[in-house]
């Protein structure tokens, strides 16, 4: 094609260009253009068009480096559509340079960026939109107005069904997605068949994809019908048209379509692949040979999951991030501690033979250890690049999903900067992958829990990516009966996370999923979800029968080939790697295993084997720590007290609230002044803050407190403008975390537990709105925080503030169950407390930041005694001193000949203490044991020793006699006395409810307890 050349045109307005090419038409119709008029041409445009051509794709010549041709205008429905082409030179243009160029063209058709009001301008036409031009009044032509033309209803019609086609692609693709490895057949929909909606071939070829909106390649409808057929009904499918935001949604579908995501694999790429699914492959038949009949959930059917990981990996440490943490249940764990984190062959094995004293074992000293298959680890992992990223493996039980939690709670911690005044969350420095099964995902409400978390400001990770470990299949139970929804994924369409669903035994797909999941996080920090649907080779472990319940499914298992002898056969046909490669890879890889596995039990011979040790308690493994200094300086207390009352000029406090808050500043008062639970508590808090201790507190209703007794928050009284003086102290050298909390206790107090566990020098608080509500939390409590040092070496600083008291309030606000925490205390694992004092509580929280040894702390706060006048400190309890487990009798001087001696601990220490009896009854002392665990048995002791004339114990408690601290307190006290001191209890009568439900039984009950406590 050789056309005149309009020279420079990049430097003209619309009037110049038109001049130009008027000028150029007028010679070629005299005939005196000349060959310096067809010199020089970059771009050549050609107008097919107006001879009836749709579209075109003209030839390049020598010297061309693009063609744009323009169709004719059609109408199709309500619209005109023209289509534009460009022809290029790929060595000078490329492919997405000139998708670019056509879309300006588009826009710019389109009217955008002002156009043809700029058009208009520079012809000085009216009719066009153009204001006021700056021309002045020079004399305007006007476009005459070509009557539309109006579409006939069946072309409306063929094109509202095709877009409602398309739709069905978007929406219901899923359902046609070859998605079964063992090869069923999908149930499909209806909606994916153009017949009936009355679409011909002929009548799809003259519907232009364009003003379908669609993004797959193709220039009419039957161009793209095959291409949305591959996009959505192929082995990767999508659900993402439930997502509220429409960014999101039209960003998902651009990808999608256009196969952003699905770039080929280069050979080379190809080979690693191949060669990662060996090694997966490879140890798993190793470990099924070498140890047959031992459990260790294979990932076989599943094999994909480690490249899926280290696509995954890739991209993070790619993105920026230094660490990933990962969560999962049993299945392929050791594959993933192996290939993943890096974890040697020899330690994996070593878990097998049994062999205690084996260098790298995964039990912690002085542990009793896990089974392989809940052990967590730490690696580093080398991407491709180069770059180190940080593997974190979290240990977890064998309670399905409720790692989930604990991940994110880690994650949080890796992402936050806390060295500074302000702490500073960056969601890219750290990503949390969770790996769930199938029947788990829909069926355990942690996962809903821990989905409701991700987008609030407290607990925000940045996006989560989530992959079903789909084996189609629970223990035993079929889908049908584990859930009521097609997917096990569909929970996580309520928390609008795209939902990928992809073939275990299509790599590439897989890796694929992977790839978009992470473009999708980087982009809107969401968390995204991809349903790996694979199957499980063996039983639910490998000493299981599973043809006993699914038989047809384990035949079709039997005759399906693993995932990388599939890909190894792709990979032959292609020409990629030979089959005889593939398997002397494969070959080779058993052989290195059985080589490590020969050199292991030879060493465990030579040492011989340490099997059947009584294993050394976790208490005696660690020496003895000196104990932290609590006190604080008068003055620092007095300055921190006065800005913890200063909020901006122009803020409003709340007058009631003002009027509470001012009885804090003269409470400092040197020899008088009354200080309140919650204020002792906020002095603790900001001493800490000053030292450079990092907090975080968080819980139900925390901002406030349950009880309107903290008030870490101030709302404006005119505008609700928030303001917490605590995160402003001027002279803090360390961050205050503080957020309420959503109304969960599962989630919420595991992912406190991951924090802690993760950022050990923090002070981690979670607080219940109730004790008692620790019972939806109990297994974090049971698996994470009580036994997690003695499974897994892992300990904390984490906090649990739980309200607890009898005040008549019934049978769900007065117990936190102090009996199930002193039941599980053991090896010095936790910490429990019941303080009576706000100065106690003041030292006790310094001590538990500053504290050398790491334990949990469960510490059971007061109610009634937050504002009770006589359960205040003075300023010289807080300047002096420290925590004290075990508190004497105020009148211990006048009471040194009592002959009963009353132990009890928290608030019904005051139903005594103020009860007209205590005057009378001369012959009682009563002691206060404020820390319960670890049993405080040398305090107890120096007590008792004060009281020479004792003959009898009484523990006296609030709770029934089958619950609170008695069954723990007597047989300890009993050891400390000599058999001429009966110990005994006082308590409600051992009941299964733990309160009363009426006001008038409670205080029957109080006054029961209080006088049988003095009774002669």
């Amino acid at each position: 094609m050789v056309v005149p050349v309009i020279k420079h045109a990049e430097g003209m307005d619309f009037a110049t260009f038109h001049t130009t090419y008027e000028t150029l038409v007028e010679k070629a119709r005299g005939n005196k253009l000349l060959p310096d008029d067809f010199a020089g041409a970059t771009i050549t445009l050609t107008n097919p068009g107006t001879i009836g051509t749709v579209a075109s794709v003209p030839r390049l010549l020598k010297g061309q480096g693009s063609i744009i041709a323009t169709g004719a205008i059609r109408q199709i429905g309500p619209a005109k559509i023209m289509t534009i082409t460009s022809t290029y030179d790929h060595r000078i243009i490329q492919g997405a340079e000139s998708g670019l160029f056509l879309r300006k063209l588009d826009s710019l058709l389109q009217g955008e960026d002002r156009f043809y009001e700029q058009v208009a301008e520079t012809l000085a036409i009216t009719g066009l939109g153009a204001r006021d031009s700056g021309l002045g009044p020079a004399p305007a032509r006007a476009l005459p107005s070509p009557e539309p033309r109006t579409p006939s209803p069946d072309e409306l019609k063929h094109v509202a069904a095709a877009m409602a086609l398309v739709k069905a692609f978007r929406n219901f693709g899923h359902m046609a997605a070859r998605l079964d490895p063992l090869g069923s057949e999908p149930p499909g929909d209806p909606a994916l068949d153009p017949g009936p909606l009355g679409l011909t071939p002929e009548i799809m070829a003259r519907i232009p994809a364009e003003v379908l909106r669609i993004y797959v390649p193709g220039r009419t409808l039957a161009e793209a019908y095959p291409k949305l057929q591959e996009t959505y009904c192929g082995t990767i499918a999508y659900e993402v048209e439930h997502i509220g935001s429409h960014q999101e949604r039209l960003w998902l579908r651009q990808v999608i379509e256009s196969g952003e995501h699905r770039k080929p694999l280069a050979p080379e790429q190809q080979r690693k692949l191949l060669g990662r699914l060996t090694a997966v492959e490879t140890l798993e038949r190793f470990l099924h040979k070498a140890y047959l009949g031992q459990k260790r959930f294979s990932i076989e059917g599943l094999d994909v999951l480690v490249p899926m990981l280290d696509q995954t990996i890739e991209l993070a440490g790619a993105g920026g991030a230094r660490r990933v943490v990962l969560g999962m249940a049993h299945r392929g764990r050791l594959n993933v501690l192996a290939h993943i984190v890096g974890l040697p062959y020899e330690t994996i094995f070593a878990e097998f033979e049994g062999g205690r004293n084996v260098e790298e074992t995964l039990t912690p000293e002085g542990g009793t250890g896990d089974v392989k298959y809940h052990h967590g680890a730490d690696g580093v992992y080398q991407t491709a690049a180069g770059k180190p990223v940080n593997i974190t493996l979290t240990p977890n039980p064998s309670h399905l999903e409720a790692v989930n939690p604990v991940v994110e709670g880690r994650a949080r911690a890796n992402q936050t900067n806390r060295r500074g005044k302000e702490p500073i969350h960056d969601g890219t420095v750290a990503l949390p992958v969770l790996i769930h099964g199938d029947a788990s995902f829909a069926a355990q409400g942690v996962v809903a829990e821990t989905f409701n978390l991700a987008r609030l400001k407290g607990y925000t990770t940045g996006g989560t990516i989530h992959l079903i470990a789909n084996n189609q299949l629970g223990f035993t139970t079929d889908p049908k009966e584990g859930r009521s929804t097609d997917y096990s994924s569909d929970l996580a369409k309520g928390f609008d996370a795209p939902i990928i669903h992809v073939n275990a035994d299509d790599p590439e797909a897989c890796v694929a999923a992977a790839r978009l999941a992470m473009l999708y996080r980087d982009k809107f920090h969401g968390d995204v979800v991809i349903d790996v649907v694979g199957y499980r080779r063996h039983g639910h472990n490998e000493g299981d029968e599973p043809a006993y319940t699914q038989p047809v499914m384990y035949e079709r298992i039997k005759q399906t080939p693993p995932v990388r002898q599939r890909y190894a056969d792709q990979l032959a046909r292609d020409g990629v790697v030979p089959a005889a490669d593939a398997t002397s890879e494969s070959e080779q890889m058993y052989q290195r295993l059985a080589d490590i596995q020969q050199s292991l039990k030879a060493n465990l011979r030579e040492g011989g084997g340490g099997k059947g040790e009584e294993p050394q308690r976790i208490s005696g493994a660690y020496p003895a720590v000196t104990e932290p200094d609590t006190a604080v300086g008068a003055p620092l207390l007095t300055t921190l007290n006065e800005q913890l009352l200063t909020v901006p000029g122009g803020f409003s406090v709340i007058p009631k609230l003002m009027k509470q808050l001012e009885r804090r500043r003269p409470a400092l008062a040197e020899g008088g002044g009354q200080i309140e639970w919650a204020h002792a508590e906020a002095l603790a808090f900001a001493s800490l803050l000053a030292e450079g201790t990092a907090i975080r507190l968080t819980g139900q209703d925390t901002e406030r407190g349950t009880f309107s007794q903290r008030h870490l928050v101030l709302h404006d009284a005119k505008d609700g403008r928030r303001y917490a003086p605590i995160q402003n102290l001027p002279g803090a050298r360390a961050p205050f975390e503080l957020h309420n909390s959503p109304l969960s206790e599962f989630a919420c107090l595991g992912f406190e537990y991951g924090y802690a566990a993760a950022a050990p020098e923090t002070l981690v608080l979670w607080e219940a709105q109730y004790g008692d509500f620790t019972n939806g939390g109990e297994v974090i409590i049971d698996q994470f925080i009580i036994a997690g040092l003695a499974k897994w070496g892992q300990t904390s600083r984490l906090t649990l503030l739980l309200p607890h008291g009898y005040e008549g309030q019934g049978p769900e606000h007065s117990s936190a169950r102090i009996e199930r925490f002193l039941a599980l205390g053991a090896d010095r694992n936790i910490r429990i407390a019941n303080c009576t004092t706000p100065s106690q509580y003041f030292h006790l929280l310094r001590r538990q930041a500053r504290h050398p040894e790491l334990r949990p702390l469960v510490l059971f706060t007061p109610k009634s005694l937050l504002r009770l006048p006589q359960a205040t400190s003075r300023l010289e309890d807080l300047t002096a001193g420290r925590f004290r487990p075990v508190l004497d009798d105020p009148e211990g001087g006048t009471r040194a000949t009592a002959t009963r001696l009353v132990l009890c601990s928290g608030k019904v220490y005051y139903d005594l203490l103020l009860s007209p009896q205590r005057a009378r009854a001369t012959h009682v002392a009563i002691g206060r044991v404020e820390l319960l665990y670890p049993f405080p048995a040398a305090e107890l002791a120096e007590l008792i020793k004060r009281y020479p004339a004792i003959t009898e114990i009484v523990w006296v408690q609030e709770e029934p006699r089958n619950m609170g601290p008695q069954k723990f307190m007597l047989p300890q006290l009993r050891e400390l006395v000599g058999p001429g001191v009966t110990v005994r209890d006082i308590g409600r009568p051992e009941r299964s409810s733990p309160a009363e439900g009426y006001p008038a039984a409670h205080q029957a009950e109080q006054a029961r307890i209080v006088a049988e406590a003095f009774a002669s």
